[in-house]
């Protein structure tokens, strides 16, 4: 069973609302800064179209007045005003594609813009549920969905709808009999258009959907490609990629033979309707009472009729694709972030000390819902306090630095920074205030300089080198190709653990932060560089409050304060030596890690 995303299970009474193309005309505010281009393209336009149905009468009045007259003079000046209408034709043509495909290129460009700019300020508890390869679908494929609609399908949809009525009304001028019979085959060409249109639709919404699944499960692969290959599971995934490819594969089938159907049920009755109205104009030129200069005229609009028929029935189908396509990006923006910026935020207080303040706190994960993260948590953290926390996997550690980030709001409870309320403060404002080295530290594609200067973009070189030297990465960043300069590749692969590590903490440190989040801040070091770590993150401590995940007891020793927690809760509270003493689940865990035999470290030593 395919697995549905927040997106789809957020917007799905929405989209069962949604039955026909004018959800975009959600995109005329992306539209409106550049009506000048658009006003410059329909007059282009208008002269463009102008000048082929004037060819029409051009035709008409060659056939009667040169060829009827045998006037060679006649003709010769035909072909001097012909080749003066091609001309204009052909600038008029340059303008507005120029102008229509800049106004699409500017307009996707906007949207592009605008979804990131939504999608980066999401909270966590969205990506829980949603796949990043289909936000990314929808980020490319839907967009560049609009840019051919926006930029060169709109464009031609309009030139075919003035060249169907400019038609229709010099049809109604040169033979008004005929034009009756033109008018009957109407209805015959439009109600496929609409019934099998809205078929096209639903498959095309399916269609991209799956090539949603396409892009998804490809990134979530290729980012494990080495657990891929170390498990040996390439067959497995090659079989599942392919299923998925063969589903995105059929459901686009689906929508092409929807679209063939349309295309030859009004090819049919297009050119048929020509067929009859030419046998009907060429009885009455027989008969005397149209001349051939008139019926070459009718021809000549009745096939631009029938063409422009056709083109808006290939048009149509586009829109039914960008319709879809936009309904996506739609949801997408209509998302909520489920952690809100108040109205009027409060500022904390300056300087801002890092006191935290948890009081029965109850947090639930949204992918968890049956169970509690954290339950009844309450905890006073002073300022510049060393706080370790400790306790199994899932006792909620990490979920604690998750609240203090405002990555999640509480289910119940408060959490309140400097004697302020999280809920009432600036989400920015307040991160930019705390500091965190994760577990697994993440490394952008940039250079050295960049990944350390994240954090404070305006951070001089100076400042960069001095937060290296004091989470001891200067010396292996030195003998990278290009030192500070070298690109670190994707995720920093071209790192190892512990020198990622030391990365993300030299990080932390340029951001001097008034709390620090350690989450095993020193796990992935070895023995030495450890030791230099240590002495560096013991300086950046001071006078701050710091809070520290450890599943290394002996990295916690001199804490001012342990948390031993379990299953969400405070299981026991003190130093190291008052734990050990008090016994519990943290003497249990101390038996494991240290020789009790010979004698626990203590404190002192």
């Amino acid at each position: 069973m395919r697995h549905k995303s927040y997106l789809e299970v957020e917007n799905s009474a929405e989209r069962a609302k949604t039955k026909d193309i004018k959800v975009l005309k959600g995109l005329a505010t992306y539209l409106l800064p550049y009506k000048w281009g658009l006003v410059g393209a329909l007059i282009a336009l208008i002269i463009a179209a102008s000048t082929v149905l004037s060819i029409g009468q051009g035709l008409r009045f060659l056939i009667d007045d040169g060829f009827g007259r045998n006037d060679a003079a006649l003709l010769d000046k035909a072909l001097l005003v012909l080749l003066g209408v091609v001309v204009l034709l052909a600038i008029a043509t340059y303008a507005r594609f120029y102008l229509i495909s800049w106004v699409g290129e500017r307009v996707v460009a906007d949207i592009r813009k605008k979804v990131f700019d939504h999608v980066i300020r999401l909270d966590p508890g969205f990506f829980e549920i949603t796949r990043t390869g289909e936000v990314l679908s929808r980020l490319t494929t839907d967009t560049t969905l609009l840019q051919v609609v926006v930029g060169s399908t709109v464009s031609v949809a309009l030139r075919n709808i003035l060249l169907l009525f400019g038609g229709l009304i010099l049809l109604a001028v040169t033979s008004p009999k005929l034009t009756g019979f033109v008018m009957l085959f109407v209805p015959l060409i439009v109600a496929p258009i609409i019934i099998i249109g809205r078929i096209v639709r639903r498959r095309s919404r399916t269609a991209q959907d799956r090539v949603a699944d396409i892009s998804a499960y490809a990134n979530e692969s290729l980012d494990a490609v080495n657990t891929v290959q170390a498990f040996t599971h390439e067959k497995e995934d090659q079989t599942i990629f392919g299923k998925i490819v063969e589903d995105a594969y059929m459901s686009s089938m689906y929508r092409v033979r929807a679209r063939a159907v349309l295309t030859a049920i009004v090819i049919v009755f297009v050119f048929g309707a020509v067929g009859t109205i030419l046998w009907l104009g060429g009885t009455d030129v027989i008969a005397g009472t149209m001349s051939a200069g008139d019926l070459s005229a009718f021809v000549f609009y009745a096939v631009i009729v029938a063409g422009s028929v056709g083109a808006i029935s290939e048009v149509f189908g586009d829109l039914q694709r960008a319709a879809g396509a936009t309904e996506r990006l739609f949801d997408l923006l209509a998302t909520d972030t489920k952690i809100q910026t108040p109205a009027i935020p409060t500022s904390l207080p300056t300087p801002v000390r890092g006191a935290i303040k948890f009081d029965s706190m109850r947090f639930i994960y949204p992918t968890r819902p049956e169970m509690p993260a954290l339950t009844n948590f309450t905890l006073d953290v002073k300022s510049g306090e060393l706080l370790a926390l400790v306790g199994p996997s899932g006792a909620g550690k990490t979920t604690v630095f998750h609240m203090l980030l405002r990555f999640y709001d509480p289910e119940a409870g408060e959490i309140s920074f400097d004697g302020v309320p999280l809920t009432t403060v600036d989400p920015i404002a307040l991160r930019q205030n705390i500091g965190l080295v994760p577990q697994d530290p993440i490394i952008f594609s940039a250079s050295a300089h960049d990944n350390i200067r994240y954090g404070r973009p305006d951070a001089d070189d100076a400042a960069v080198k001095a937060a290296a030297d004091a989470a001891a990465a200067t010396t292996f960043i030195n003998k990278l190709p290009d030192g500070f300069d070298t690109h670190l590749g994707q995720k920093g692969i071209r790192l190892s653990g512990g020198e990622r590590q030391r990365i993300a903490i030299a990080r932390a440190i340029l951001r001097d932060p008034a709390l620090l989040l350690l989450d095993e801040a020193t796990s992935a070091l070895d023995a030495e560089s450890e030791r230099l770590v240590q002495a560096a993150l013991e300086k950046l401590m001071e006078g701050r409050t710091t809070l520290v995940i450890a599943h290394r007891l002996a990295t916690v020793i001199k804490a001012d304060r342990i948390i031993v927690m379990d299953e969400g809760q405070i299981a026991a509270s003190g130093t190291h030596n008052e734990l050990l003493q008090a016994g519990g689940l943290y003497a249990r865990f101390a038996e494991l890690q240290f020789d009790l035999s010979v004698g626990a470290p203590t404190e002192a030593a």
